[in-house]
């Protein structure tokens, strides 16, 4: 291949600092602007001598739960003794998040180099198709190749959206994991769960172990029926693997899991609601998969990286007098795993909302599915082109909230500062009561830019969902 003379990029020059790599990807096509095939990033990946194929792939997709599901595998088979690589998405405050080497995200010199070292074939595969390489083509690209160099001996990969057209699902999965399945992203992957599960069950390969949450029946039949066509074995959640019992415990819960090798119990998770169990669960047969063989896992290594294991974000505590709860629910399938944990583990009263969505997800459906558990709701907005602005949010927000339990702060500082003192003194409700928290939630976005104001980190790049 060979590039016209004139054409000459920003990204033909090496980059030197961080923020020329956050902006020259941001350049490209963001997330959002998708273009279903696989004829990019394959040409992307040959150039860069298909590095994906160098390490055995753990591949995950679903509607909820893919990143922390994916944390949890990583951080197990780390614990097993392997080096482990894990490319996740979108980021909640910089992009160097999606790219994590043994546990760690790339350093920005590492990122910055990774970059460099892919930039010159991304322009090659520009020139010669239809359609430049997008953002999220160009990160997975970068993902296979820092992989390859590190090298390690397993790759944790979640999809951005879907499946078969997704630009990771040039890897092939030994292990194909399945979290539950609902409608989201409708807009490009189909309008039905049965149409956006057949094309999420594109990452089920040849001679694969597919794992799989308990799904609805049109999903699961979906499942069945590309694991016949490909020759793959399917284990479901609830016949062969599953949680026994689950007790909320301090910072967590205590599990009990049966695996497709053995039993596990006693084991301490420290993340809330029964949504993270179920998420332990399918970790835990996936890399009982990945390992194969007849032998149980070791229980002690179980336990001790389970009890290891983080997902920001996903109801994290970030402040305490008065509590401030992060979680990046931004579907109404989200919305009622949090909120089935906000009862189970939370004993907020009152409990204030920070709510900023963007404008392409069903925000009607997440504030109805949140408004039994929230006092008041202060609506306001993310950085994003893609946000809706606070005053509409607020619009819909008085339907079904009623006029007086909703407020407006475009700004999200300012949002979390008015949600802080209505919790903390009683504000509207009247007397103080000293138990009330905030929850900031309703898109990625949002949250991780809370996550930076609360946590003094710095701000993100414009990516996600």
């Amino acid at each position: 291949m060979s590039t016209p003379d004139d054409f000459t990029p920003a990204e033909a020059r090496p980059a030197e600092t961080y923020a020329e790599v956050e902006d020259a990807l941001l350049s490209r096509w963001p997330e959002s602007r998708l273009e279903p095939s696989l004829d990019r990033i394959q040409a992307f990946t040959e150039l860069l001598g298909e590095p994906q194929a160098a390490y055995p792939v753990v591949h995950l997709t679903g509607t909820n739960g893919k990143t922390s599901t994916a944390r949890m595998i990583e951080t197990l088979i780390r614990g097993l003794g392997l080096r482990t690589g894990r490319f996740t998405s979108p980021h909640l405050e910089v992009m160097n998040e999606r790219i994590v080497i043994d546990g760690e995200p790339l350093s920005d010199e590492a990122f910055i180099r990774t970059f460099n070292e892919v930039a010159p074939y991304t322009h090659l595969v520009d020139a010669e198709s239809d359609h430049p390489l997008s953002f999220f083509e160009t990160v997975v690209g970068m993902a296979f190749a820092a992989f390859a160099d590190a090298p390690v001996d397993a790759a944790v990969i979640e999809v951005g959206m879907g499946g078969s057209w997704d630009a990771t699902n040039v890897a092939d999965g030994q292990v194909a994991v399945l979290t539950p399945i609902s409608v989201d992203h409708a807009q490009y992957l189909g309008a039905t769960v049965a149409e956006i599960a057949r094309e999420k069950v594109g990452i089920i390969k040849p001679g694969a172990t597919v794992i799989t949450a308990i799904q609805e029946p049109d999903v699961a039949a979906q499942i069945v029926q590309q694991a016949s066509e490909v020759g793959a074995i399917v284990a479901r959640e609830g016949l062969e693997f599953g949680v026994r019992t689950r007790v909320p415990a301090v910072g967590g819960q205590m599990l009990s899991l049966q695996g497709l090798r053995g039993s596990y119990d006693e084991v301490f998770l420290p993340l809330y609601g029964a949504h993270q169990a179920q998420n332990a669960a399918i970790a835990l047969a996936a890399v009982e998969a990945f390992v194969g063989g007849d032998a149980p896992l070791s229980e002690d290594v179980l336990k001790e990286a389970f009890a290891e294991v983080t997902s920001p974000g996903r109801l994290e505590i970030v402040r305490r007098s008065p509590t401030i709860v992060l979680d990046a629910a931004h579907n109404p399938h989200g919305a009622t795993a949090l909120v089935e944990a906000l009862y189970d583990s939370f004993t907020f009263d009152p409990l204030v909302g920070v709510v900023g969505v963007m404008a392409d997800k069903d925000y009607e459906g997440l504030l109805a599915t949140l408004e039994p558990v929230l006092a008041h709701i202060v609506c306001t907005q993310n950085s994003t082109a893609r946000s809706m602005s606070a005053s509409q949010l607020a619009e819909v927000a008085r339907g079904i909230f009623g006029q007086d339990r909703v407020s407006v702060q475009p700004s999200l500082s300012s949002a979390i500062d008015e949600a802080a003192t209505l919790a903390e003194v009683g504000g509207v409700f009247g007397e103080a009561i000293g138990s009330g928290g905030v929850l900031v939630t309703g898109s990625v976005i949002t949250v991780g830019e809370a996550r930076s104001l609360l946590t003094q980190g710095r701000a993100q790049g414009s990516a996600g969902s």
